[in-house]
Order: C-alpha cells, then sequence, then structure tokens
C-alpha cells in the first residue's frame, strides 16, 4: 500500500502549492449490519479521491474480522490544499475471509465529502449510503489532524511478562494497542500490534512510527497502552486456530472426533447421535451457552453417523463466536438426564458415552467433580480428550486413575467413569492408537455399572421371545 498514494497523486495531477499542508485522517464506522443473523461483517474502508469526474483509490484501511463499530489502526496521509476543493470518497466494504480483494467484497455504504469539510471540523460524522442512497444505521466518523513540520520517526519495540490470563480457554492471545491523548482528552488509536497466539510473555514485531502520529510532535503527550485478549483457540478462519477447516487437511477436532467416534457408532444401533457445543456466542442473540446443539435442533440435536456430526461441526463454526469460559459441568449434567431416564426403564439397555474435546483447562472444576460423581451412579462413561498444547495437569485429576475422586463436599464417586486423554500425546501417531487409549476401560465401566445394578446380559433368545410377528 506504501506505493498507493504516490501514484494516486501521479495520477491526480497534484503539483507543489504554498498552502499544501500534510493530514492525516482517522476513520471508524458504527452500526454496521451484520450479513445475516448468524455471522458479523469484516470490514475495511477505501479511501478515493476525484479528479476530472472520475473516483480513484487512494488507500485503503486494515481489514477487521467480525466488527459491527470497528477503529481500524491504519491512518491516511494525504496532501491537503487550503484553495482547491479535494473531494473525498469513503467506501465500506464486507471483504471475504481469506480474500483482501474487491472484487468478491459487498459494498457496505459509502460517504462524501471535502477534504476541507474534515479539516475544519476536525472530526466529521455522516451516515453510510447504501446503492440508491438509502441510509440506514450504519455510520463512518473520519478524525483530521495536521502534521507539524517534524518528519521525524520513533522505532518501538514492546514485550510482556507473566500476563493475567483473561482467556477462559487456555492461555491468552494478546496484541498491543497504543492511544495518544489528545488536547480535549479524548483518546486516538496510533498503532495496533499483531496478534501473539497462545502467549502469557508475547514479543511483538517492532514498528516505525511518525512523532507526528504518535504524539504531533510534542515529547511530554501522555500515551495509554492497553492489551486486549482473544478466545484461544483463534478464529476459525485463521490458519492458526484449533477450529481451523483446512480443505485438505482435518484439524485435531476432527482427527480426535472421527478416531474414537468410529469406534463407538460400531455399538449404537441407530447410529443417530447428540451433538452438542459449549463456551460460544451462538446466534441469533448470540448470547454464551454451554450446551447447544451442534445443528441448532434444540428439539433434535441428534446427528446422523459421525460423518454427520462432522457436517454439523463445520456448518456450526462460521455461524457462532468463540467465547468462554471452558465450563463442561452443563453438558455432562444434559447427558446424566438421559441416563437417568433410562437408569429407571425396567431394561435398561442403553448406555450412554460422553466424549468432550476441548483446548483448554476447564473453568467449574468444583462443578464438574460434582456432577461427575453424581453421574458415576448412572449408565454413563465421559471421555475427555485435551486439544492443543495447554497444560492440561489439573485435568488429571478427573481421571480416577491417580485416586479417587471426590466431589466438593467429599462424597466419592462410585465408580471410575472418566478417562482423559491429552492428543498431542497421539499427533503423530494412527487414529487407532488414540481412539484404544480413550476406550480402552469403557468395557469395564460397562460391565461394573450391570454388574452393580444386577442386570445380567440378554442372550438372543432373549430377544426372540419379545418379539412379535405379522402373520
Amino acid at each position: 500500500m506504501s506505493n498507493i498514494y504516490e501514484s494516486a497523486e501521479a495520477t491526480l495531477g497534484f503539483i507543489s502549492s504554498p498552502c499544501l499542508t500534510k493530514v492525516e485522517l482517522r476513520v471508524a464506522c458504527r452500526g454496521i449490519s451484520d450479513r445475516d443473523a448468524l455471522s458479523k461483517p469484516d470490514p475495511c474502508v477505501v479511501l478515493k479521491m476525484q479528479s476530472h469526474g472520475q473516483w480513484f483509490e487512494v488507500d485503503r484501511t486494515e481489514v477487521i474480522r467480525s466488527s459491527s463499530g470497528p477503529v481500524f489502526s491504519k491512518i491516511f496521509l494525504v496532501d491537503y490544499y487550503f484553495e482547491e476543493v479535494q473531494r473525498l470518497r469513503l467506501e465500506l466494504h464486507d471483504i471475504s475471509s481469506g480474500n483482501n480483494g474487491l472484487r468478491d467484497a459487498d459494498f457496505l455504504g459509502a460517504m462524501e465529502c471535502t477534504l476541507g469539510q474534515i479539516v475544519s471540523q476536525r472530526k466529521l460524522t455522516k451516515a453510510l449510503l447504501k446503492q440508491g442512497n438509502t441510509t440506514g444505521k450504519s455510520s463512518i466518523t473520519v478524525t483530521a489532524e495536521e502534521l507539524s513540520g517534524n518528519d521525524d520517526y520513533v522505532e518501538l519495540s514492546f514485550s510482556a511478562r507473566k500476563l493475567d490470563d483473561k482467556d477462559f480457554f487456555s492461555k491468552s492471545d494478546p496484541f498491543l494497542e497504543i492511544f495518544r491523548i489528545n488536547d480535549d482528552g479524548t483518546e486516538s488509536l496510533v498503532h495496533r500490534t499483531e496478534t501473539v497466539m497462545n502467549n502469557l510473555s508475547p514479543v511483538w514485531k517492532s514498528f516505525k512510527v511518525s512523532l507526528n502520529t504518535l504524539c504531533s510532535g510534542d515529547h511530554e503527550r501522555a500515551l495509554k497502552v492497553a492489551i486486549d485478549f482473544t478466545a484461544s483457540n483463534g478464529d476459525p478462519r485463521n490458519s492458526c486456530s484449533l477450529h481451523y477447516i483446512h480443505p485438505y487437511q482435518p484439524n485435531e477436532y476432527l482427527k480426535a472426533l472421527v478416531a474414537v467416534g468410529e469406534i463407538c457408532q460400531d455399538y449404537d444401533s441407530d447410529k443417530m447421535f447428540p451433538a452438542f457445543g459449549f463456551g460460544a456466542l451462538i446466534p441469533p442473540d448470540f448470547k454464551v451457552s454451554h450446551d447447544f446443539a451442534v445443528n441448532f435442533d434444540e428439539d433434535n440435536p441428534e446427528c446422523a453417523g459421525i460423518q454427520g456430526v462432522v457436517e454439523a461441526y463445520q456448518n456450526c463454526l462460521p455461524k457462532i463466536q468463540l467465547y468462554g469460559p471452558t465450563n463442561i459441568a452443563p453438558i455432562i449434567q444434559k447427558v446424566a438426564s438421559s441416563a437417568s431416564e433410562e437408569m429407571h426403564t425396567k431394561e435398561a439397555m442403553e448406555y450412554f458415552i460422553l466424549l468432550i474435546l476441548t483446548d483448554g483447562v476447564i473453568t467449574d472444576m468444583a462443578d464438574t467433580r460434582e456432577a461427575i460423581v453424581h453421574a458415576s451412579h448412572l449408565p454413563m462413561s465421559v471421555i475427555i480428550v485435551g486439544v492443543g498444547n495447554a497444560d492440561f495437569t489439573d485435568m488429571q485429576i478427573l481421571d480416577g486413575d491417580d485416586g479417587i475422586l471426590r466431589s466438593p463436599k467429599g462424597e466419592p464417586v462410585l465408580r471410575d467413569i472418566v478417562q482423559f486423554v491429552p492428543f498431542k500425546d497421539f499427533k503423530h501417531a494412527s487414529p487407532a492408537a488414540l481412539a484404544k487409549s480413550v476406550l480402552a476401560e469403557v468395557p469395564n465401566q460397562v460391565v461394573d455399572y450391570y454388574n452393580a445394578k444386577g442386570i445380567k446380559p440378554k442372550c438372543i433368545s432373549d430377544y426372540e421371545t419379545t418379539r412379535t410377528f405379522s402373520p
């Protein structure tokens, strides 16, 4: 982008002028409409200037993912000629994932004004006009600042150590924002760093910024530094995310799901599997849920086969916003409720296996221990697979191999029903090795339950005597 303005300037035919002033323009938008009820836009603003009746692109901002109120860190540097009418057009586009071009982008609105209007008012807010010059709720704000003659630059490097883990999943994904305190007490975003994934002691890349931009040439001007945190799973559209859907390579969630699910499905008569998610903001109101149906059908959360679960998972990801905290007690309680109903039937023919895939240490340990102790009386087992590189030491508490798990009140489990395995231990092994490890204890858990209840396995003749045949 560094040469776009120079080429546009040559095209527009600008010449030196005694009234020339360098001006910085900062852009923010509010009230941008969502693409639909299930996803937010990925906005980008394009700055155009008019010459001889035609619009020429001068520069554009970065793309901010999933935001309806973006504050762009990109600063437009333009030449301001007091004696000329310089017409500007700022266009807002929704850039599709993986493509920063405008060819496949959705036009969200535009605002036209003169550079003089912005400079004279310092801050100009106008409604964005859509196709047909119709207005909606979205608006754009442009702030102008004339620069002094100081052309000096400063190179800055930032790092942090032992940040608080604000993310509810595992380690946070911090990025840094630097704000300049203006004369009127307001703040202006100066720079936004890259995001450092899964790191509480990040070292951000060094960057250069002009003294004009940083502090208006005033070395005593106050700055504010802020650190923000995002969900540790990352944006599913980003290749760094544990949920990233690669066109040719399954992510760790899918590998674990298929490895375990393909074994379990052979013991399920109808091959229908309820699939639930937790720790996400879900449509349409985007409130956090810890037990939502992955197919968004709360009345019928079942998926046809493991392939159906995979497809529901892949369809679900673009429609939700990863959030937190990592509470698994609600999902254990949901399955336990079904298992409890089965326990009270005369035959108790169904045994439930709950597979939980998570990338972080759980945040409701006390409630989870209570739920597991209760579930140990029911026909169910719980398999937990830890995905990613988080420290899962605390998760071993739930696996009764090293001692008897107890509820916060001291009540012990009736039997060991939990098996925890970190996926990274099997990252380079075959799917069969993972399945063997996580399912190794299940047969004994099933037998232990039915022995404790005095329920004997049925023979084939038992089934035949209960059948009714048509004449």
